[in-house]
């Protein structure tokens, strides 16, 4: 089977819907299947592409047996909602220019965001006379209109029409969530193509700590013995929320010395955001938080293996149907989480469900506070969430990637028996092999 796997980020971009890209044109790969990713320059989260990428249109390399394609698009140096919608509208036009000229693929599989790659999708396939597949990773109407990033308009008429059009063209329209899947049937995109295939545990999930090495990651971060380590780790961006936690480590250096000094929050990662979130962070000064860069993958593998406790944070509005990849490399690590989040998100589901923390309103700051000072008082409660962790199983990359085939097989009209839509994605490992080290954690 010949894939094109059609995205705007791909390795070596190192968090968000990238890596996951990444596993799945190389675990299709190890199939045996013939797998081209056209992508765009690595520019995320930083929002600024290498010096060397700076005015380049096209570059062909290949990695993991991955052939990729990389295609001009504008990046900007601010990012707005308009030039946003230039950045990802210069990436659509591009690689489907690209791809026009490129030999014809059985399927491809359309990674959104961008959400209007499903428009020019549409365009390569009916000239190429193939089929796609519209994987949602995040709904991009839904959460731009919830964040107050747009208002109702032409502009919100448009990108819902656009919506509409790539979920009618598609041959399948899958989603990482429960909630995504109730969208899609309000949407009116018909049971046979509706398609639940949750992001996964990646290969290079860490597994949780021994004594000897969190001491060393400790020492490394400068932790003095008794004190509550809690951070956030990812993209620095409008949906996270990072202000809550500003408020928060503020609230806890007003009491006195002795309880302020039990907790420490670390904020690491890059983004649109970083720069409010620097100037938020010289008003408060004494807030009792480390703001420190995108980390190398060894340096967060130290930060999960020092930590006692996970924030996850999310803007009000914006996580009823989105699932944050996050929350599985830190559970993989087997740590508890205070999250963020809207009662009806999908991380607050997530937590309820699984046990293994607790939740808080968007803007609760004193909220926050109170439960990170009580978690500084009684380990217990964290080891209770701790042992809780292993809810996490059910998203090992042998439980989803395989789904992903079978979806595809069943769209080029390669495959026997049952349609894959039609069967719940399975929460138990089936056997297969991976390029990477199997799941750890």
């Amino acid at each position: 089977m010949k894939v094109v796997l059609w995205g705007i980020n791909y390795a070596p971009e190192s968090i968000g819907i990238a890596p996951f890209n990444r596993e799945l044109g190389e675990y299709l790969v190890d199939c045996g299947h013939d797998v081209t990713a056209v992508t765009s320059f690595p520019y995320y989260p930083q929002w600024k592409k290498n010096p060397g990428d700076r005015g380049r249109w096209y570059r062909a390399e290949k990695t993991g047996g991955v052939k990729i394609r990389r295609c001009w698009c504008y990046v900007p140096t601010r990012v707005t909602t308009l030039r946003r919608i230039a950045h990802e509208l210069s990436f659509g036009l591009g690689s489907m220019l690209h791809l026009l000229t490129a030999p014809r693929a059985d399927v491809y599989v359309v990674v959104s965001p961008p959400l209007v790659l499903g428009f020019f999708a549409w365009i390569v396939t009916r000239l190429k006379r193939s089929r796609f597949v519209f994987h949602v990773q995040d709904l991009q109407p839904d959460a731009a209109v919830g964040l107050g990033m747009l208002r109702p308009g032409w502009l919100v008429r448009a990108l819902y029409a656009l919506e509409r059009l790539a979920y009618a063209k598609a041959a399948r329209v899958s989603g990482i969530s429960d909630g995504m899947m109730a969208a899609f049937c309000q949407k009116g995109v018909p049971a046979t193509k509706r398609v639940l295939l949750p992001n996964w545990l990646r290969g290079d999930s860490p597994r949780p700590a021994t004594a000897g090495s969190r001491a060393e990651a400790r020492r490394f971060f400068g932790l003095a013995e008794g004190t509550l380590l809690a951070f956030y780790a990812g993209n620095l961006g409008r949906k996270q929320n990072l202000e809550v936690i500003v408020e928060a480590a503020a609230l806890l250096q007003a009491l006195p010395p002795a309880d302020a000094a039990k907790v420490r929050v670390i904020i690491a990662g890059d983004g649109a955001a970083r720069p409010d979130l620097e100037k938020r962070l010289r008003v408060h000064p004494g807030a009792g938080i480390q703001l420190l860069p995108l980390l190398s993958e060894r340096d967060y593998a130290r930060l999960l293996t020092a930590a006692d406790v996970a924030l996850i944070t999310q803007a009000a509005g914006s996580g009823r149907f989105f699932f944050p990849s996050k929350l599985l490399s830190v559970l993989a690590a087997g740590l508890p989480v205070v999250a963020v989040a809207d009662d009806d998100s999908e991380l607050a589901a997530a937590v309820h469900a699984g046990g293994f923390g607790r939740t808080v309103s968007p803007g609760d700051a004193p909220g926050l506070a109170v439960i990170l000072q009580s978690l500084s008082e009684c380990g217990a409660q964290l080891e209770v969430w701790a042992a809780r962790t292993n809810w996490v199983r059910q998203f090992s990359r042998e439980a989803i990637l395989p789904r992903f085939e079978q979806m595809l097989l069943a769209v080029t009209q390669k495959t026997a028996g049952m349609d894959p839509v039609k069967q719940p994605v399975p929460l138990v490992p089936v056997s297969v092999r991976f390029r990477n080290q199997p799941m750890r954690g």
